[in-house]
This record gives structure tokens, sequence and C-alpha cells, in this order.
């Protein structure tokens, strides 16, 4: 089964990843543009630990405190980069809600030379047992991150505070 050389659609190319049809014939119908129909390579995402950790689990649970006018809130999570990674993921997940609060969810990219980058900054009020994937967010070139960080705040919503909920963070290559 060879594509129309004029035809090539995306279901041909669909096509091509699995093997179906003549990659060649489909690449010269794109104009060369083989590399969107093959396969990806495998993507290898290992868990970054958390600050602080003990190293027994990759995934914090926490709940939102009050903001505090002098010394640290617990609003910060920190996951240390070990090494070198292409992209990063983030992992979301409610333990409590409340469907009228509201809760501010953000992440950072931390980078060694004392930078940082705001990836997300998102208002959420997730029901029970859902979460979000943010990303993956590509490692920024010229770079080195050190540490990947969520901030869940209470806000100003009174309804926020001891929501509880899960994070984790991934690296991948």
């Amino acid at each position: 089964m060879t594509p129309n050389p004029g035809r090539c659609t995306l279901a041909t190319r669909s096509a091509v990843a699995v093997g179906r049809v003549s990659a060649l014939a489909c690449a010269t119908a794109l104009g060369g543009v083989l590399a969107s129909a093959l396969p990806l390579r495998a993507e290898t995402c290992t868990f970054l630990q958390p600050i602080g950790g003990n190293g027994a689990t990759p995934i914090v649970s926490k709940s939102v405190g009050r903001g505090k006018l002098i010394g640290q809130t617990n609003w910060w999570t920190d996951f240390i980069v070990d090494k070198p990674y292409a992209r990063y993921k983030y992992f979301f997940t409610a333990n409590s809600s409340d469907p009228k609060a509201q809760y501010p969810v953000e992440g950072y990219m931390k980078f060694s030379d004392g930078t940082n980058l705001q990836l997300f900054n998102v208002m959420m009020s997730p029901p029970i047992g859902t979460g979000r994937e943010f990303g993956p967010y590509p490692q920024v070139p010229g770079k080195q991150a050190s540490q990947i960080s969520f901030k869940v705040g209470a806000s100003n919503d009174p309804g926020a505070l001891g929501f509880s909920y899960r994070i984790s963070v991934q690296g991948c290559n």
C-alpha cells in the first residue's frame, strides 16, 4: 500500500510510523518531512528527590498553611536536580478539596547561577483524587537547573487553608 505521492495525509504518516506504507514514498510526498512520521524514541523519566526528604519517596504530601509575617511558610517544595535533564514534568494531585476554594499553584525552574524561571501560575480547585500534569518543560539552553520547585499557597481564600495535596517532579531525557 503506497500512498499517492500528492496525497500523503496525517493518516498515511501514522501508517508509516507503524511500517504499513513505504516511508520513502511518504517522505517524498511530504517534501522530505520524514522525522514527524517516524516513531519517537522512548523517553526515560526519573522522579527527582525532594530537598529535605528522607529519600524513601519522591512524592511529597502537604497541607496549605497560613502565611507568616515572620519566618517560613510551607508553600514551597524544592526538588534537587542531580544531573542534567532535557525536560521536566510536574505532577499535582488533590488529597482534599473545597469546591468553592481556589488554590494558587506555581512551578519554577531554579538555576545554578541563582536565577529562576516561572513556568506556570494557575488557580485550581480540583476534586479529590484528581490532578494535573504540567509540562514537559524543556531545559533552558545555556543554563543549568539546580532545583525544580512547586509553590502551593493559600491566597486570600480562607477555604484554601488546610487543603492537602501530593506533588512530584520528573526529569526526562
